[in-house]
């Protein structure tokens, strides 16, 4: 997000990293936004981690999201915000949702048991964004993206997701030796570049007024925005080890959880404001390894 507001030239950003605000203290948000009076407001602060992170952690997952979440956006409301994004997240629809998912398939069949922490928590922050605008006529819109990669991303066991887990294993690994991947490889992911969720972000917030009261006044206030593509995780993985040169065996390992079978958003309404990704899956791959062959790798395989 910050790579996308420094592109765009815009000098009045207020930006807040954990150590310097902690979200969840409802108190400390809601000085800061009575302090700072900011006009519009993205969401990135979350408690995030992959399958594994999700399985072991359940309580802090929706302790932590839902704390963040209620102080955010009792702050954002208190204090007048002219827009705020909330990021919703694709595990949050159902585990056997019809591909693509609609928006409206939201809270129709119980969700994956992999995140169902997480994904409660998303359905409430969903929710909450709802409620204040019917309540207090604020204008909280949901986005609900697809699973995000990108420069930046954490590559430790506890917190990363698919694509830089595997580019840190297949990364770590001889280049003719073997990489173990969870799961069957079978199941179908839709991966986007993070900085393509960026620049939706901000074109959202450039939106006139009627575009934008049109997508809050819509059924919870959510608006997918993904690639319209998915891939097997086998391709995945076929993909990620063509990036870093990896030339050895692929290990899938079935007695692994792999989560829902598929998740592919319908992001037919976000392709209606004009919006489409730029970034391939295979360049994104290859920017994605190439900042992370710049920094310190943590991630243990």
């Amino acid at each position: 997000m910050l790579r996308a507001l420094a592109s765009a030239v815009r000098d009045d950003v207020i930006v807040r990293r954990r150590g310097e605000l902690d979200l969840r203290d409802a108190a400390a948000a809601r000085d800061f936004f009575r302090r700072e009076r900011p006009r519009d407001v993205i969401v990135a602060a979350a408690r995030v981690g992959g399958i594994d992170a999700n399985r072991q952690l359940p309580a802090e997952f929706i302790h932590t999201n839902l704390a963040i979440q209620t102080a955010v956006l009792a702050a954002a409301a208190e204090a007048g915000v002219r827009r705020l994004i909330f990021f919703g997240s694709a595990c949050a629809y159902p585990r056997d949702a019809a591909s693509p998912i609609r928006e409206d398939a939201l809270f129709t069949g119980p969700v994956e048991p992999t995140s169902e922490a997480y994904a409660v928590a998303k359905l409430a922050g969903i929710k909450m964004c709802e409620s204040y605008n019917r309540e207090r006529g604020t204008r909280f819109l949901s986005v609900c993206p697809p699973t995000l990669y990108g420069p930046g991303d954490h590559v430790d066991p506890e917190r990363s997701h698919v694509v830089s887990a595997l580019l840190a294993r297949f990364g770590a690994a001889p280049a003719d030796g073997e990489v173990a991947v969870w799961g069957t490889g079978r199941q179908r992911r839709e991966l986007m570049f993070v900085d393509d969720l960026a620049e939706f972000c901000l074109m959202l917030l450039r939106l006139d007024d009627s575009r934008f009261d049109a997508l809050v006044a819509a059924p919870y206030s959510l608006l997918n925005a993904g690639t319209g593509e998915d891939v097997s995780i086998a391709e995945l993985a076929e993909r990620i080890a063509a990036a870093v040169g990896f030339r050895g065996r692929i290990a899938f390992d079935p007695s692994k959880p792999e989560g829902a079978p598929q998740k592919l958003l319908d992001s037919s309404r976000a392709r209606a404001l004009g919006w489409q990704p730029a970034v391939s899956l295979d360049e994104g791959l290859r920017r994605t390894w190439a900042a992370m062959s710049v920094a310190p790798m943590s991630m243990k395989v």
